[in-house]
């Protein structure tokens, strides 16, 4: 059956975790969702990943509504949760304008970096039937306001903002929400603080699930690898057998281990 945004929420209630990966076409969609994975992520890191670029920023709301098409053309029953781009729902309008584009080509939900700013705008996509991820932490379009790809939310103030952040966003409607290198024990706090789902990455294992770039868990990274990365596939005979180490890894808790964890 179809993962669906209830799926999560049974999940959430029941203690199982879940699993997200990104995907950017048809064959991986396919690989990916096949061997178990909950949520396909097509991520704006396509920017980084695939364009080479240096930063999320350039990639376009075209770019993202082509990948999702490529995603939805592959996927074998994950829920697809797809990026907003940079500067593509600067106001409430616009983002009803990119989020229909976006479902309009294959996602089943849209997901937005931002903190309680955006509450307006998760509510009014929230009313028109547009389910929402409201991604907290690192904001990687952020990246030149933030001073580089830092560790967010280590101060008592920012850790109470975030928090707060949380709540009122879903409050508003969010469906999901994503912390993005966050210590362990705010993430914590986080996904009891809530009745949705919170997947993580970087943000340690008490989190609902887990997320990561496909390249990354593949051990493509180009360049310095992420503290909260894992190699997947050495010791693995195929792609496919390192997705499911995956799953098996997040399911049970063993990953993030406290290597992938920040303090």
């Amino acid at each position: 059956m179809a993962v669906t945004v209830n799926t999560l929420k049974e999940m959430k209630q029941s203690g199982e975790k879940f699993t997200c990966l990104t995907s950017y076409d048809a064959t991986f969609a396919q690989v990916v969702s096949s061997t178990g994975v909950e949520v396909i992520l097509i991520g704006d890191s396509l920017g980084m990943v695939l364009q080479g670029n240096d930063s999320t920023l350039p990639v376009t709301l075209e770019d993202m509504t082509y990948h999702t098409q490529c995603v939805s053309n592959g996927n074998q029953g994950a829920l697809l949760m797809a990026d907003m781009p940079f500067m593509s729902y600067a106001t409430p309008a616009q983002a009803m304008e990119s989020a229909a584009a976006l479902m309009q080509s294959g996602a089943h939900m849209v997901k937005l970096e931002g903190g309680d700013w955006l509450c307006e705008t998760i509510r009014l996509l929230s009313e028109r039937g547009i389910p929402t991820c409201a991604h907290l932490g690192l904001t990687p379009q952020t990246v030149n306001k933030m001073g580089g790809y830092k560790v967010q939310g280590r101060l008592d103030d920012q850790a109470n903002k975030m928090v707060s952040d949380a709540i009122a966003l879903a409050i508003a409607g969010a469906d999901v929400i994503l912390l993005e290198c966050v210590p362990a024990h705010l993430a914590e706090k986080i996904t009891q603080s809530v009745d949705i789902p919170v997947i993580g990455i970087g943000a340690g294992n008490k989190t609902d699930g887990q997320v990561l770039v496909i390249h990354d868990m593949l051990g493509v990274t180009s360049g310095h690898r992420p503290k909260f990365v894992k190699n997947f596939l050495e010791g693995n005979s195929s792609i496919s057998a390192a997705i499911e180490n995956y799953i098996t890894d997040v399911k049970s808790g063993a990953f993030p281990s406290e290597e992938h964890t920040f303090k």
